[in-house]
């Protein structure tokens, strides 16, 4: 299947699935700490069961962590695990590893990250700390309101049902672009349309 064939599909399948819109994107977060927690602990967990008590705990528990500056002082005298209630290891230096970089980097605020994801060298910087993927980079930025589409299981599973073969991150992720640049809808809310539809979806 060619990628303008995929695209196609795709964009059959949105159209049968979820209809002409309008999409709105995924509202996000203005607290940087909740940003920073939700971009990390969101892997492999159920969103609405899991990972959002946990990040809106933390916002009511350290309001004050609003900015990176602010959320990195916090990390100094406080425990994270316990406000987020995890004791997984690795996420949580990836989050303190994640707040580091963007404050060593001048990003203090949604608006700073926004702009400093558009930078490819600032992307790949994020890719090398360990805990955090393709998939971390892009979802990061839709948190902050970028127009991003941050390919999950739930993204893979649509396009496959759309009869796509396509399955590296890269290549999917561009051909779910490209289809909402055809049917004319801004590409992270097409990304948040398929990615509520499929987790609202009732279990089989």
């Amino acid at each position: 299947m060619t990628e303008k064939e995929a695209v196609s599909e795709l964009a059959a399948h949105v159209q049968a699935v979820l209809g002409d819109g309008p999409f709105l994107p995924a509202a996000g977060w203005h607290h940087m700490g909740a940003v920073i927690c939700d971009a990390i602990i969101q892997q492999a967990r159920h969103y609405e069961r899991w990972v959002r008590p946990r990040v809106e705990g933390l916002q009511s528990t350290w309001p004050d962590a609003d900015t990176v500056i602010r959320f990195r002082a916090r990390l100094v005298d406080a425990d994270l695990g316990a406000v987020l209630r995890t004791k997984h290891q690795r996420k949580l230096a990836a989050i303190g590893a994640v707040a580091d970089l963007l404050a060593a980097s001048g990003v203090d605020t949604r608006d700073d990250l926004h702009t400093w994801l558009k930078q490819d060298n600032n992307r790949s910087a994020l890719l090398a700390i360990h805990g955090v993927g393709l998939k971390t980079v892009d979802y990061l930025g839709s948190l902050v309101g970028g127009s991003h589409v941050a390919v999950d299981v739930h993204l893979r599973t649509f396009a496959r049902e759309a009869g796509l073969g396509v399955t590296a991150y890269l290549d999917l992720r561009h051909v779910y672009e490209e289809t909402a640049d055809r049917l004319g809808h801004d590409r992270g809310a097409l990304e948040h349309a398929v990615w509520s539809h499929m987790s609202n979806r009732p279990k089989p």
